[in-house]
């Protein structure tokens, strides 16, 4: 906090996106998070044809498959800016093979005009010496690369083989590190269907330091058949870590009837100012079409 000269506190200025969101009705905060929401999309056949379902001017993220490159990921992107959306390229800093590498990643994304990318640390076996997003990024980002915005993961639902301290203190580094590089940072949660305990843990989080605006991760509107199917196409051995990693959160999307997102979306709306949740990562499996399908129905019942 400052002071003016007369040694009065000044309160820090509040994040400019969080007073808009502040500004809002609970609904309208719910609409502004669906309008703005980000589609991840998996590197698989099916690419293609659900491409045409994601809509005019919408942001696409694409994830860095474990069977496939860093490369791979970037020219996914460079396909889909073609076609007009703006690309968030998913970096595993276990993919990186060394500092060479660093330098193609950094040149390669100054090329396609890239402004966003997305760090995480990867399931795979270290491809060269990076073995955690912190490292990765310190590199990165020490060679100033012409982008904006650099989103890191966090779990609200713990992590299978990182104890939560230590998860605590990997989100201070790295937003330390975004920070130092003089970009915007974002953190997007991976799959929790508690809506009480993303809240709660973003509480606990706001508490320890963490100041990153938040990118809520739901999966879209995705049927059971689809999903088992995509598992299958991703390889049994990833299929399994992931499996591992979130065994509750795929029985969930595996039950009966499946879920609503709005169950998940609306409570945390209503807390989306005090928490500072400014966007939706939205993890479609590929099914654009059916979850386009259900933004839409939800949009349209917000209006009423």
């Amino acid at each position: 906090m400052t002071t003016t000269q007369d040694s009065t506190p000044v309160p820090p200025k509040e994040p400019k996106g969080r007073r808009s969101i502040r500004s809002k009705s609970d609904r309208d905060v719910h609409r502004h998070l669906l309008e703005g929401m980000t589609f991840e999309l998996i590197p698989l056949g099916n690419l293609e044809d659900q491409i045409r379902f994601i809509p005019t001017g919408s942001t696409v993220s694409m994830t860095c498959s474990p069977v496939r490159t860093v490369e791979d990921t970037l020219d996914l992107c460079e396909q889909l800016g073609n076609y007009g959306f703006a690309t968030i390229p998913h970096i595993a800093a276990r993919m990186v093979e060394g500092e060479a590498h660093v330098d193609q990643l950094v040149a390669r994304i100054t090329g396609l005009g890239i402004r966003k990318v997305f760090v995480i640390g990867g399931d795979t076996e270290p491809h060269g010496p990076f073995t955690d997003a912190a490292g990765f990024l310190r590199s990165f980002l020490g060679r100033k690369p012409d982008i904006d915005v650099v989103g890191i993961g966090s779990y609200p639902d713990g992590h299978d083989t990182i104890p939560d301290d230590a998860l605590v203190d990997a989100l201070l580094e790295k937003q330390e590190l975004i920070a130092e590089a003089g970009l915007e940072g974002y953190m997007s949660t991976q799959m929790c269907f508690d809506h009480q305990k993303i809240g709660n843990w973003l509480v606990e989080r706001r508490a320890a330091g963490v100041t990153l605006p938040c990118y809520l991760g739901v999966p879209g509107a995705v049927d059971r058949t689809r999903l088992l199917t995509i598992s299958i196409r991703l390889g049994i051995g990833h299929s399994a870590r992931y499996l591992k990693k979130n065994r509750s959160s795929v029985i969930r999307l595996l039950s009966p009837g499946g879920y609503n997102p709005n169950k998940l979306i609306g409570p945390l709306s209503k807390r989306a100012a005090d928490l500072d949740i400014t966007g939706i990562h939205c993890f479609t499996f590929n099914a654009v079409d059916t979850t386009e399908d259900w933004r839409q129905k939800a949009l349209a019942g917000l209006k009423h």
